[in-house]
């Protein structure tokens, strides 16, 4: 693996800029996929070679590819609420068949598609799920977790009709450094650190930390099976629990109030309206049937075939603490 090219795509990002420092650290030479005005603080000081171009223009991908011994797909448009759900699918689905059609006309035999447990399913009583769990598009909620799930089976769809060589990773809810838009999740953490969350609606979620994430990308790489899907997951907690980690790093205890789901509706449909004006929405529909559901996954089935072992969610929570404190945030 040493010495390899590998493309990676949303390397500006989160957990992109992640997993392009993991392949570095393997000494593989990285290659990463971006517009002319992305922004590159996530990969100031790398050792990178740039490819222009973007998910929806499919020339620009085959020159990305070209040359290239190993793929990481990482890009997505991460957004809870979009304006135009099109521009997500557009850019989710059909951006992902086009740069894997590409990379396997490419000569690329070895790629790891990064989904996320979005595209999976829920158990019914809230325990954890894992890559088995019953899932269809008619329970995926909100227009992010349906074109995760599009995306999914038309990578699916790829390995069984290709033959295409792609293991795919579903990461949980990352957390750590370098989450610069923020993540919805980065953002929350990063407002409880900062005393400006004073309300929360109970809910549950599976956090990792980022690294552990870009680390599970490479096992996967290294020994997954085209085809076969692999949480990334760490530790299940209720919302509350994750504030109180928070609390606990900060050192600042704060007393947060619980609101009724059901009682926010007539704001999220304000805010909706609002939204055709251009204002983000602070909470929406789709948020709030969201966090009527436990998000709680198993990564056994990582742990078991891949040697993928995260680290505590403290961990996790205090280095997203740190890196949002260092870069005036919290």
């Amino acid at each position: 693996m040493a010495g390899d090219l590998v493309l990676v795509t949303g390397a500006t990002g989160f957990v992109g800029s992640a997993v392009a420092r993991a392949a570095l650290a393997r000494g593989m030479r990285v290659r990463v996929l971006l517009r002319k005005t992305s922004d590159r603080s996530n990969l100031a000081g790398l050792q990178i070679e740039e490819a222009i171009g973007d998910l929806t223009d499919p020339a620009s991908l085959a020159r990305a590819v070209d040359g290239c011994d190993a793929l990481m797909h990482v890009a997505a448009d991460y957004r809870i609420w979009v304006p135009d759900p099109d521009t997500m699918l557009r850019a989710n689905v059909d951006g992902t068949v086009a740069l894997l059609t590409a990379a396997q006309n490419a000569g690329v035999t070895r790629m790891v598609y990064c989904s996320s447990v979005a595209a999976l399913g829920l158990t019914p009583d809230g325990s954890p799920a894992d890559e088995t769990t019953p899932v269809s598009e008619e329970r995926v909620v909100g227009i992010y977790k349906k074109s995760k799930y599009r995306a999914e089976q038309a990578v699916l769809a790829l390995v069984r009709e290709r033959g295409l060589h792609a293991t795919i990773v579903n990461p949980a809810a990352p957390i750590g450094p370098r989450d610069i838009k923020p993540t919805p999740t980065g953002k929350m953490i990063a407002d409880a650190a900062s005393g400006k969350m004073p309300a929360y609606v109970e809910t549950g979620l599976c956090v990792v930390h980022v690294d552990d994430v870009a680390e599970g990308h490479f096992l996967a790489l290294e020994r997954g099976v085209p085809g076969e899907r692999y949480i990334l997951g760490g530790e299940n907690l209720m919302l509350r629990d994750l504030l109180k980690l928070v609390d606990d790093v900060t050192g600042r205890p704060q007393g947060r109030v619980p609101l009724p789901r059901q009682a926010l509706y007539p704001l999220a449909l304000a805010c909706e309206g609002l939204a055709r004006f251009g204002v983000e929405p602070l909470v929406t529909r789709d948020h709030l049937k969201m966090a009527a559901k436990m998000m709680f996954f198993s990564h056994a089935k990582a742990a078991r075939d891949l040697g993928f072992s995260p680290r505590p969610a403290r961990e996790a929570v205090a280095d997203a603490v740190a890196w949002f404190r260092a870069h005036g945030k919290a």
